[in-house]
C-alpha cells in the first residue's frame, strides 16, 4: 500500500503538470496566431516518442524496476518545463515550432515513463489474496482520478496563463515537481516491478494474442478521441462559436475532470458485466461510433451547433470514460508475470493512437472543419469495435480480477 500509495501520489502530481502543460503551448500559441495544422505539429514529436518510450519503458521497467522509471519520468519532465520557458515571443515562428516541438518531446518521454510505471504498479502491488477483487476498482480509482487531475490541469494551465504568463507558470510548475521527486525518492526505498524473465528488447508484439488484439483497438479508439479533441474542438470553440481562451480551458477541464470522475465509477456502473469485460469492450466502442456518427449527421444538416457539440461531447465523455476503464483493466487481466513489458506494449500502442489523431485532428478540421474530423472519428470507432469483436473471453484464473467491486 505504501508503494502504490507514493507511486500514485507521483503521478497524480505530474498528470497535473501535464495537463496544464498542453493547455498553457494549446492556448499561449494559437494566441500568437498559429494555425491548427502548426498547432497540431507542436505535439507531434510529444505523441511520437511515446510510442517508443512505452515500448522499451516497459521493459526497461522489468529490469530495473518500476520506482527507476517513476524517477526517470519526473526528472525529464522538469527538465522540459525549464527549457520550454525559455521560449521568446519573438522568434520567428519555425524556429518555435522546432524548439516547442523538441520540448514536448521530452514532456511525451517523462509522460509516459511516470505513467507506465504508475498503472504497472496496480498489477505488482495488488494484494494476493484480494487482487480479484480489487483490481479493477484499483484501476479505475487511478485511471479516473488520473483523467479528473488531468482536468484541474487544465484548468490550471488556463489560470497560468492568464495571471502569472506563460514562462513563469512553466517555472512554478517545475519547482512543484522537484518537490514531488524528492518526497517519493525518501518514500519509496524498495524496488517494485522486477521480472524474473523480462522479454528481450527486440520482441515487437506480445506472445499473448489477446494482448495484441487489445492494443489495435486501443490504436484506434484513441486516435478517434483525440482527432477530434486535441485541435479541432478547441479552435472550434474559439474561432466558431466565440469562446474566450479562459472559457475554453474550463469547459474541456470540466470535461475532462467529469470523464474522469465516471471512470473511477465503471466498476460500480458495470457490476452486472461480471466475467463478460472482452465483450463490453465492443460493445462500448460501437456505443461510441454512433455518437459521433449522429454529431457528424447533425452538423451537417445545419442543426445548432452548440447544442450539437456540447451536448454530444458530453454523451461521448460519458461513454468513452467506461470504455477505457474496461480497456485498462483488460490489459492488466490478460497480463502476465512480466507485466511491465506487457502494459509498455499496450501503451505503445496507445501512443501510436494519439499520435495518429493528434497529426490528423489539425489536417482534418483545416480541410473541412469539426464535420470531417468527426467523420473520420467515427470511421476510426467502428475499427476499434470491429477488432474488439475479437477479444478472448478472460479465462478463470484472469476472471477472478473481474467486476467484484
Amino acid at each position: 500500500m505504501r508503494a502504490f500509495a507514493a507511486v500514485t501520489g507521483a503521478y497524480w502530481a505530474f498528470t497535473v503538470t501535464d495537463g496544464a502543460l498542453r493547455m498553457l503551448v494549446l492556448l499561449h500559441f494559437h494566441e500568437l496566431g498559429y494555425g491548427p495544422v502548426t498547432l497540431a505539429f507542436l505535439f507531434l514529436l510529444y505523441e511520437v516518442l511515446g510510442v517508443a518510450t512505452n515500448f522499451v519503458g516497459g521493459r526497461l521497467g522489468s529490469r530495473v524496476g518500476l520506482n527507476r522509471t517513476l524517477y526517470a519520468g519526473l526528472s525529464i519532465q522538469v527538465v522540459a518545463l525549464l527549457l520550454l520557458s525559455l521560449q521568446n515571443p519573438d522568434w520567428a515562428e519555425a524556429a518555435s515550432v522546432v524548439f516547442v516541438m523538441s520540448t514536448q518531446a521530452l514532456s511525451g518521454v517523462a509522460k509516459d515513463l511516470t505513467k507506465l510505471s504508475a498503472k504497472s504498479a496496480v498489477k505488482v502491488v495488488a494484494p494476493a489474496d484480494e487482487a480479484g477483487s480489487t483490481l479493477f476498482r484499483w484501476v479505475a480509482i487511478l485511471t479516473g482520478s488520473k483523467n479528473a487531475l488531468k482536468g484541474v490541469g487544465f484548468f490550471v494551465g488556463g489560470a497560468l496563463l492568464s495571471t502569472v504568463g506563460f514562462a513563469n507558470g512553466l517555472r512554478l510548475m517545475a519547482v512543484v515537481l522537484v518537490v514531488v521527486l524528492l518526497a517519493v525518492t525518501v518514500s519509496l526505498r524498495v524496488d517494485i516491478g522486477r521480472s524474473k524473465s523480462p522479454a528481450p528488447f527486440g520482441s515487437l508484439l506480445s506472445t499473448s494474442g489477446a494482448i495484441n488484439r487489445l492494443a489495435g483497438a486501443r490504436v484506434f479508439l484513441f486516435a478517434a478521441r483525440d482527432l477530434w479533441f486535441v485541435v479541432a474542438l478547441p479552435v472550434f470553440l474559439t474561432e466558431e462559436l466565440g469562446w474566450s481562451f479562459s472559457a475554453t480551458g474550463g469547459f474541456l477541464a470540466a470535461w475532462v475532470i467529469g470523464y474522469g470522475m465516471v471512470q473511477s465509477l465503471a466498476p460500480r456502473l458495470l457490476a452486472r458485466g461480471r466475467g463478460r469485460e472482452a465483450s463490453l469492450a465492443a460493445q462500448w466502442s460501437a456505443v461510441l461510433a454512433s455518437v459521433a456518427g449522429l454529431m457528424t449527421a447533425a452538423l451537417v444538416v445545419g442543426l445548432p451547433a452548440t447544442p450539437v457539440v456540447i451536448g454530444g461531447l458530453v454523451v461521448f465523455g460519458l461513454a468513452f470514460a467506461v470504455a477505457s476503464a474496461v480497456h485498462s483493466f483488460l490489459i492488466l487481466a490478460y497480463a502476465d508475470e512480466d507485466v511491465a513489458s506487457e502494459v509498455g506494449f499496450y501503451y505503445s500502442a496507445n501512443a501510436v493512437g494519439r499520435l495518429l489523431g493528434t497529426l490528423l485532428s489539425g489536417v482534418t478540421y483545416l480541410v473541412g472543419g469539426l464535420e470531417v474530423s468527426l467523420l473520420l472519428a467515427t470511421g476510426f470507432l467502428v475499427i476499434s469495435w470491429v477488432v474488439s469483436r475479437r477479444l478472448p473471453p478472460l479465462s478463470v484464473g484472469q476472471a477472478g480480477t473481474s467486476l467484484r467491486c
